[in-house]
C-alpha cells in the first residue's frame, strides 16, 4: 500500500505533460483539448476525455492529483488496474454528461425566447460564431463560450467510492480544520456542490455540477458493484 500504482503514476506524469504544454500553447491547448460546448465549432469529440487532462492552473493540477494518488491509491489495491481505469474514466464521462446537459439546458432557454421574438437560428448562430452575447441573454454566451476542464469529476467519483470502503476515515477541508468522517464529509461536499451548481451565488468559474455528475457515477457503480462481484466478470 506504501507504493504508488504504476496506473496513477502514469495518469498523473500525462496530466503534468498537458498542463506543462498548456502553459506554453494555452490557446492551442485549450481549442484541441479543453471540453467545449458541443454546438460550438471549436468543439471535437475527442475533448470528451481529453479534458479531464487539462488543468487552469498550479493549484488546480496539484490538489487533483493529491487526491487522485490519496483517495486513488487504496481503491487501486482494493480493485484492481482493470476495474480502477474503468471507474475513474466513468466517473469522469458521468461528469462532462451532467455538466453538459445543464449548459446545454440553459442554452437551449435563450435560444427558444430569442426564436419566440423573431430572431432565426442563422443569425443567432452567426452572431455567436463572431464571438458576440445578445443582451440579455448571458447565460447562453456562457454556455457557448465555456470551457471546461480537469480531472475534477473523476477525483469525486474516487471520493465516493473511498467513503463507501473507508467510512470511518477522517478527512479535513483547508477551510475547515477539524476532522469529519468520509461517510459525512463526502455527501457534506457533494450536497454544496449540488446547491452552488443551481444557484450560482458564488460565481465562480467552478464546474460544480461536473462534481456531481462524477459524484453520482461513483454512487451508481459502487452500488452496482457491491451488489453484483464486478471481479467475477474477468
Amino acid at each position: 500500500m506504501n507504493r504508488t500504482p504504476d496506473t496513477i503514476k502514469h495518469i498523473i506524469i500525462i496530466n503534468i505533460i498537458m498542463f506543462l504544454a498548456t502553459q506554453m500553447m494555452p490557446q492551442q491547448m485549450l481549442n484541441l483539448f479543453a471540453m467545449h460546448f458541443p454546438l460550438n465549432p471549436v468543439f471535437k469529440v475527442w475533448q470528451i476525455v481529453t479534458h479531464m487532462f487539462m488543468h487552469a492552473n498550479l493549484m488546480h493540477i496539484a490538489f487533483n492529483m493529491y487526491a487522485l494518488w490519496a483517495f486513488g491509491t487504496p481503491l487501486y489495491y482494493i480493485w484492481g488496474n482493470k476495474k480502477f481505469l474503468i471507474f475513474y474514466f466513468a466517473a469522469g464521462l458521468g461528469a462532462i454528461f451532467l455538466y453538459t446537459v445543464v449548459q446545454y439546458y440553459s442554452f437551449e432557454q435563450d435560444l427558444q425566447q430569442l426564436l419566440a421574438q423573431g430572431v432565426s437560428k442563422d443569425e443567432i448562430f452567426s452572431v455567436l460564431n463572431s464571438g458576440q452575447i445578445y443582451k440579455g441573454f448571458e447565460e447562453m454566451g456562457v454556455a457557448y463560450y465555456g470551457v471546461m476542464l480537469g480531472a475534477s469529476g473523476a477525483i469525486y467519483g474516487l471520493l465516493v467510492a473511498f467513503a463507501f470502503y473507508f467510512p470511518n476515515a477522517e478527512l479535513m477541508l483547508i477551510f475547515i480544520p477539524y476532522p469529519i468522517k468520509a461517510k459525512y464529509f463526502v455527501p457534506l461536499l457533494v450536497l454544496s456542490d449540488l446547491f452552488f451548481g443551481i444557484t450560482n451565488v458564488l460565481h465562480t468559474p467552478v464546474a460544480h455540477m461536473a462534481h456531481v455528475g462524477g459524484a453520482l457515477v461513483g454512487f451508481i457503480l459502487m452500488k452496482m458493484w457491491r451488489k453484483h462481484d464486478f471481479n467475477r466478470w474477468y
